[in-house]
C-alpha cells in the first residue's frame, strides 16, 4: 500500500455517492507498501479502504482480485469484501486510475512474530489455498521466474550503486534457477505476497488476510516458501527454525505437503528471495519522487539468499526429511 495519486475533495465525493455507504467523514492516505494508491475511508456506513491501482497493475487482471476476494469470503475465508456500487460494479474509476472499495478488516499486523503467530499463518495459508481449489477464474504469476530476468534487465545498469557486485550476484543466481526451477508440482490459487503486514492479528489469532493484488494461479509450495523468507528470518538476518517449524506444522494440519513439494522447498525459497530482492531493487531505484512511499531495502532478500544458497535439505529449515 502507498500512496502515489491525489485525489481532490470534490472528486472524492462525487465517487463515494456512487455507492450505499453514507456520507464521507474522514479520509486518510495509507503510507505502507509500493504497488498502489490507497485510503482509509470513514464513512456514516462505517470504515472501508479504497484503492486506486496503479499503472504497474495490469487493469485486465483486476476483475481476477475482486471476484477472488469474493470467493474466498464465501468459502468463511477472513479477508477483505468488494463492495459494489449503486450499478453493480465492483470496479470503478477515480482521479483517471481504477478504484474500488473494500471493507476494512479488523485487526493488527505483527512487527515481530512468534512463533505462535507463524503457526497461525500457515493454518490461514493453507485455509487460503484450500478455499481457493474450486475458485473457476486463473490468473498466470506475472512475477515467476520467466519474468524475473527482464525486470533485472531494467534494473542491473544500476545494481552496483546499492551493493558492489550485486549485478553480477544476481546474473549467476538467475542463470542457475532458471535451469533448475520445480515443474509439475501440485497448484492452485496463491497469495503471493504474505508478509507479516499482509496478515491480521487479534490476542494472537489470525484474523484475517488482505492485499490480494499478487495472487494468482502457481505452486501451493511457493506461497510457503515466500513465507519461510518474510516470517522466520530475525531482524538480525538470522533464520529461526523454531518459527519455521510451527508455519509448517500449522499449515500441514490443513493440507499436508507431497514430498516432492518438501524436495522443492529449498529451491522455491531461493527463487523467493531472489524475486523480493528484485522487485525491492526495481522500486528502491524508481520511487517517484513526491510520493508517499517508503521503499523497501532490497539488501535484506540478499542476505536470505545467501542463506538459501547453502541449504541442500529441509534440514536446515528445521524440518524432517
Amino acid at each position: 500500500m502507498a500512496v502515489y495519486t491525489d485525489v481532490a475533495d470534490e472528486e472524492l465525493s462525487a465517487f463515494i455517492a456512487t455507492y450505499d455507504i453514507g456520507q464521507l467523514l474522514s479520509c486518510k492516505g495509507i503510507a505502507e507498501g509500493v504497488e498502489n494508491s490507497n485510503y482509509l475511508l470513514h464513512t456514516e456506513g462505517g470504515y472501508f479502504i479504497l484503492t486506486l491501482y496503479e499503472k504497474r497493475v495490469n487493469p485486465n487482471d483486476l476483475p481476477f482480485f475482486l471476484n477472488l476476494m469474493q470467493h474466498l469470503s464465501s468459502k468463511d475465508l477472513s479477508c477483505p469484501i468488494p463492495v459494489a456500487a449503486q450499478d453493480g460494479k465492483l470496479l470503478s474509476a477515480l482521479a483517471g486510475r481504477p478504484a474500488a472499495l473494500v471493507t476494512f478488516l479488523d485487526g493488527m499486523w505483527v512487527k515481530r512474530p512468534k512463533p505462535e503467530h507463524c503457526s497461525e499463518l500457515g493454518r490461514g495459508m493453507a485455509n487460503l489455498h484450500v478455499a481457493g481449489a474450486d475458485f473457476d477464474m486463473q490468473r498466470p504469476n506475472s512475477l515467476a521466474v520467466a519474468d524475473w530476468r527482464p525486470l533485472f534487465d531494467q534494473c542491473s545498469a544500476r545494481a552496483d550503486t546499492v551493493f558492489p557486485g550485486l549485478a553480477a550476484e544476481i546474473d549467476k543466481e538467475l542463470t542457475h534457477l532458471e535451469r533448475v526451477w520445480p515443474k509439475g508440482l501440485p497448484s492452485g490459487v496463491i497469495h503471493a505476497d504474505l508478509f507479516p503486514d499482509n496478515v491480521f492479528f487479534l490476542s494472537d489469532k489470525l484474523s484475517g488476510l488482505i492485499d490480494f493484488y499478487f495472487a494468482c494461479t502457481d505452486a501451493l509450495a511457493y506461497d510457503v516458501a515466500i513465507c519461510l523468507n518474510a516470517w522466520c528470518f530475525e531482524h538480525d538476518g538470522a533464520f529461526n527454525v523454531t518459527k519455521a517449524r510451527a508455519m509448517l506444522n500449522g499449515y500441514t494440519k490443513v493440507r499436508p505437503l507431497s514430498g516432492a513439494e518438501y524436495e522443492a522447498l529449498p529451491i522455491l525459497a531461493r527463487g523467493s528471495a531472489l524475486r523480493f530482492l528484485l522487485t525491492r531493487l526495481y522500486d528502491w531505484l524508481s520511487v517517484p519522487e513526491g510520493a508517499l512511499v517508503t521503499p523497501k531495502d532490497p539488501l535484506e532478500y540478499l542476505k536470505k539468499l545467501r542463506f538459501h544458497q547453502d541449504v541442500d535439505s529441509i534440514e536446515s529449515y528445521g524440518l524432517e526429511p
